[in-house]
């Protein structure tokens, strides 16, 4: 453990890695809150306090987190104070020994201490911990829950009464609505937009509007305006709070919203079995990131951002169904207050992600307003390992025949796809007559399009020249690039009217292709880089559909989240609307496409189940094993005789090694093995076992749907509302004959 010396926390960006030691002096009244938006709010207030006023220290929370840091904060300010507040926030467990010394200070000391929880809910615990009266704490809790100036010169004022015997004791301010819409001053410099553009609503936190960090709003609203949308903004206290919600479900209907670009935290609902509602109506909602660090340390953090802001921004959201984006600020100082020896912490705008963002909310708004048939998209089938026996594999689905039918479904929806092959083996036989990644056969066949290199050098010329040197020193020069013929980029696949069907081209060369398809820190070849800028540049597609666990962009070097612009997936794909057809039973890596390249993961089923049952020497031995314990009760004499005859087959069959027994040698290693014969067997044949691969859209049907259902239904799950209803469903679906509420209804 070592001691990091810093200013008053303020910033605090060290992630608990060591012991925080604050440079403050004392002072008579001492506030702690991990909320850079209230210790922005109260440093103002403070600055403009009379003279005369009680000395004022301001901490952020997150500095205090290691005991030590605490035992040091206690020894050189707090003991000194005559009133201690903490703006407690998060669970009993946060900052626990904190509370506690804070608490056995200031009833060794006779000090003020009022405790009290750091969101929206009371929290009695921290009440009964604090010396300060609870009306007193009730009173302090709603100065910072509804924030704005007056209630934070309402909040001093209190203290300066109650403990000090200043003024009379204030009351509280009228609060300001849960929810209102914003304007930036700047708006009216807006760039014009043109009649009838989109509409995209931004949505934040009203604690940034009272504290006054609102310049990354204001960045974000103009970089909408810039990229053609017609903004609005919305500062809520929470989307936790129903009316809230229902003050923005009705301005986005009012105003016909076509995106929702979300800044704030955690998830709404749909977890813990309840009913999921969308946040306004059918616009997609895109996840802002608001890093909680400075630019400098998400720049050094392969992982780009820290496990907090991880959990409450990203992982959260995702229960809602968010599009992951990217980060569009991070905190830095933005001022220093001396009277309260805090360095005040602002977000500041990060322009280059924040044009980004207003990108890919203009292409979604495009697929909203373009017709079907004036759109161009791309569907892009994986190849692991980079060998014609495999394209468009997928885990679990049969990509052929489900790519055949999400062409079938675009057509019918309007889409220009133009003459469709007859079946999923006319597809691929087309896919494998032109150029693949088998380098080996492609000089015998036709490239039905291409990229010139000079256009490729021109955007190669716009990456980053540490993104350009790593290509060039592991795969030379573009010209020898083996996908390279007559001085064009081959592009491996098939345009159907206004939809490419392209194969995703093979991240290496050589003989350790399966082993570098993960690889993290692998930079693409040149045909890869070329492949995505034809599909962006070249076809101009509107979105990009991967179908099918898994291809390999989201495991192209760079940050695991909030990637910045020299991240490779970023580079390729760009602001893209992107859809991943992912099977159902892998979430962790449907994750990694979601979050590195802002895919909207649509889940389908794995394949069909059915039970692995006996067959062969195993279906004999059964049998034998039967009749076995049949007799045991009926005809012990032919019980014995069964034994050897049972104990013949599993030795013959070599299955007593397989169950981990030697040739028993006496009568209780004889019956050892008889025990554990009978558990493999039932294990054995109950083992549930793919049955066939699942197509796209399409439901089990027969056995194969009554076998899947079986197996689900195996499962212990927890009551929930609706099923009963569920289970009566079930079973009927499956023609059972008893009730599928009693205990043991899924054998």
């Amino acid at each position: 453990m070592h001691l990091l010396s810093t200013r008053a926390a303020g910033l605090v960006d060290d992630e608990g890695r060591g012991v925080v030691r604050l440079a403050q002096t004392p002072g008579e009244i001492v506030v702690l809150s991990a909320a850079d938006s209230t210790l922005a709010l109260l440093a103002d207030t403070a600055a403009a306090l009379p003279a005369d006023f009680p000395s004022i220290r301001l901490a952020n929370l997150m500095a205090l987190r290691q005991p030590a840091s605490v035992d040091l904060y206690v020894d050189e300010v707090l003991q000194h104070a005559r009133a201690v507040v903490v703006d407690h926030l998060g669970n009993a467990a946060d900052w626990a020994y904190l509370v506690e010394q804070a608490g056995r200070t200031a009833r060794r000391r006779g000090q003020w201490l009022a405790l009290f929880s750091g969101d929206f809910g009371e929290d009695p615990q921290l009440l009964a911990r604090s010396t300060a009266a609870a009306d007193d704490c009730r009173l302090l809790w709603r100065c910072l829950r509804d924030g704005g100036p007056a209630q934070a010169e309402t909040f001093f004022a209190l203290i300066a009464h109650a403990v000090f015997g200043r003024g009379e004791r204030p009351s509280l301010p009228e609060p300001l609505p849960c929810a209102l819409p914003y304007v930036p001053r700047d708006a009216a410099a807006w760039p014009a937009r043109p009649a009838g553009a989109p509409v995209a609503l931004l949505v934040f936190y009203r604690a940034h509007l009272q504290s006054g960090n609102t310049a990354v709003f204001d960045a974000q609203l103009a970089a909408l305006a810039a990229a053609g949308l017609e903004p609005l903004a919305l500062a809520v206290d929470t989307l936790k709070n129903p009316e809230s919600l229902a003050l923005l479900r009705a301005l986005a209907a009012r105003h016909a919203v076509d995106v929702v670009l979300n800044a704030t935290a955690f998830a709404l609902g749909g977890a813990g079995g309840g009913a999921f509602e969308p946040l306004a109506g059918d616009a997609p909602v895109l996840q802002l990131l608001l890093a909680g660090s400075t630019r400098e340390r998400w720049a050094e953090d392969p992982h780009g951002l820290a496990p907090r802001d991880l959990a409450m921004q990203v992982v959260l959201p995702e229960v809602d169904g968010r599009i992951a984006t990217r980060a569009i600020s991070f905190k830095g100082v933005a001022w220093r207050c001396e009277r309260t020896e805090i360095d005040v912490v602002r977000y500041q705008p990060e322009p280059e992600r924040m044009r980004f963002v207003a990108e890919l909310a203009r292409r979604w708004c495009r697929l909203r307003h373009v017709p079907p048939a004036e759109q161009r998209l791309a569907l892009v089938l994986a190849n692991y390992p980079n060998d014609d026996a495999r394209l468009a594999n997928g885990v679990g689905l049969d990509t052929p025949a489900s790519t055949r039918a999400i062409l079938q479904a675009l057509h019918d929806a309007g889409y220009a796809v133009g003459a469709l092959p007859p079946d999923s083996e006319a597809l691929m036989h087309t896919l494998a007559a032109g150029v693949t990644n088998d380098t080996e056969a492609n000089d015998a066949r036709p490239a039905l399009q291409s990229l010139a290199l000079a256009d490729y050098r021109a955007e190669f010329e716009l990456l980053p020249a540490v993104c350009r040197d790593a290509v060039l020193a592991l795969w030379g020069a573009p010209e020898h690039d083996p996908m390279m013929r007559a001085g064009r980029f081959m592009i491996p696949g098939l345009r159907l009217g206004r939809v490419f069907v392209g194969v995703q081209p093979a991240r290496s060369r050589g003989p350790d292709l399966l082993a570098r398809y993960h690889d993290a820190d692998l930079v693409p070849p040149h045909a890869y880089l070329a492949f995505y800028f034809w599909l962006r540049r070249h076809w101009a597609a509107d979105a990009v559909v991967h179908v099918g666990k898994h291809g390999n962009l989201e495991w192209l070097p760079g940050k695991s989240v909030a990637l910045g612009e020299a991240c490779w997936p970023d580079l390729l794909l760009g602001p893209m609307p992107h859809l991943y057809p992912f099977i159902v039973n892998d979430p962790g890596e449907g994750c990694q496409a979601k979050r590195r390249t802002q895919a909207v993961i649509v889940d389908h089923l794995m394949p069909p189940l059915t039970r692995a049952e006996s067959y062969g020497a195993l279906l004999d031995i059964e049998r034998t094993m039967d009749e076995y314990y049949e007799a045991l009760a009926l005809d012990p004499p032919r019980a014995r005789r069964l034994r050897q005859v049972l104990l013949g087959q599993v030795i013959g069959a070599g299955l007593h090694r397989e169950l981990g027994f030697d040739a028993p040698a006496d009568d209780n290693q004889r019956e050892a093995l008889l025990r554990r014969l009978d558990a493999f067997l039932c294990e054995l044949k109950e083992a549930q076992i793919r049955d066939g691969l699942h197509v796209f859209g399409r439901s089990p049907e027969g056995r194969a749907r009554r076998d899947t259902l079986r197996a689900l239904a195996r499962f212990e799950r927890g009551a929930a509302p609706g099923d009963a209803s569920l289970l009566r469903a079930l079973a009927a679906d499956l023609a059972l004959d008893f009730d599928p509420l009693a205990p043991d209804w899924a054998r």
